[in-house]
């Protein structure tokens, strides 16, 4: 009796010491981690298990990196770039199981219609430091991926939308997938205007930048369209902004004579044609207004005041045009003032 009594108990003692070991390794799996608070962690392209598993430890996320890897070889987990983030007393569960779902996570960034080279920069800066923007934005690989092989830079070959981006991502591939998107989405919709594909592309920038009114987009385009047959010079003022903010005066105010007067190759007071470049991203209406301008005696137009514009076939009308808008932002003042 006492033998098997004695034999019980040490087959319960082996049990426990075999199951121990299993009980140890499910707790420190399943237990709070170390993280005191939320962190991120980027996976770039090329990193190893063992560098990720470093990271995590060197980073408080988790407490052993030698656990993570033999979890990480045993389950053959296949690492996805990307930007991981992590809860306070994170296990090592959840941190294991987040990596191998790849619940990457996004931050998404628009670019809007009529957005400049200045506007996507800044809207980029989280993602592409400063001076790589500039340098990739006058890349010639990139122009040409987008279609536009000898454009001096990428202003207009962006698409405007709302892009997933993540800080693992290369500044390259940020810039990569916006030129992309402009080739897929756009570029086939410049083919077969009265214009050239890149010169309808500036034209519907100069639209734009002009009126965002729908309905006036096909008469400003056919102003221009037919100024540009005439070999009259455009005086488009929003290139004279655009002249501006190349020479370095980033205000964004309305042009000032010192604008309009300004020599330079984008001021279409100064020059004749179109400017070198587009002057910022069109948006839908202004392409289609630029594949087909209306044809119509219009040579000139301006603001009214209250929204919109007034055109004109001849230089008379357009004066009388231009004291009614004087009028309206006179009496506008008054108004404010009283």
């Amino acid at each position: 009796m006492a033998r098997r009594i004695i034999s019980l108990r040490l087959t319960v003692a082996i049990a426990v010491l075999a199951v121990l070991p299993l009980l140890g390794g499910w707790w420190t799996w399943q237990r709070s981690g170390p993280l005191q608070q939320p962190a991120t962690v980027l996976v770039r392209k090329g990193t190893s298990i063992r560098q990720v598993s470093e990271q995590l430890e060197r980073d408080g996320v988790i407490r052993s990196a030698s656990l993570f890897r033999l979890w990480a070889r045993a389950r053959k987990l296949q690492l996805i770039r990307g930007e991981y983030s992590f809860e306070s007393g994170a296990s090592l569960a959840d941190v294991a199981g987040r990596l191998r779902r790849a619940e990457i996570r996004f931050t998404q960034v628009n670019i809007p219609e009529g957005a400049h080279a200045w506007s996507v920069q800044k809207r980029l800066k989280d993602f592409v430091p400063e001076e790589v923007f500039w340098t990739l934005w006058r890349s010639p690989r990139l122009a040409r991926t987008a279609g536009f092989e000898g454009a001096p830079n990428l202003e207009g070959l962006v698409a405007p939308a709302t892009y997933r981006l993540h800080h693992a991502m290369e500044p390259e591939e940020v810039m990569l997938m916006l030129v992309e998107a402009f080739r897929d989405q756009i570029r086939p919709r410049l083919e077969g205007g009265p214009l050239p594909p890149y010169e309808t592309l500036i034209l519907a920038s100069l639209v734009e930048k002009e009126t965002r009114v729908a309905e006036e987009q096909p008469r400003v385009a056919g102003v221009y369209k037919k100024r540009l047959e005439l070999g009259m010079r455009l005086q488009c003022d929003p290139t004279s902004l655009y002249a501006r903010w190349l020479s370095g005066d980033l205000r964004f105010t309305a042009p000032l004579m010192a604008d309009i007067r300004r020599a330079h190759p984008f001021n279409t007071y100064s020059v004749g044609g179109l400017p070198p470049t587009p002057i910022g991203i069109p948006g839908s209406t202004a392409l289609a207004a630029a594949m087909a301008p209306l044809k119509a005696k219009d040579l000139y137009f301006v603001a009214t005041g209250t929204g919109g514009h007034r055109f004109a076939g001849s230089l008379g009308e357009h004066n009388r045009n231009v004291g009614i808008y004087r009028q309206e932002i006179a009496r506008q003042k008054r108004a404010a003032r009283g």
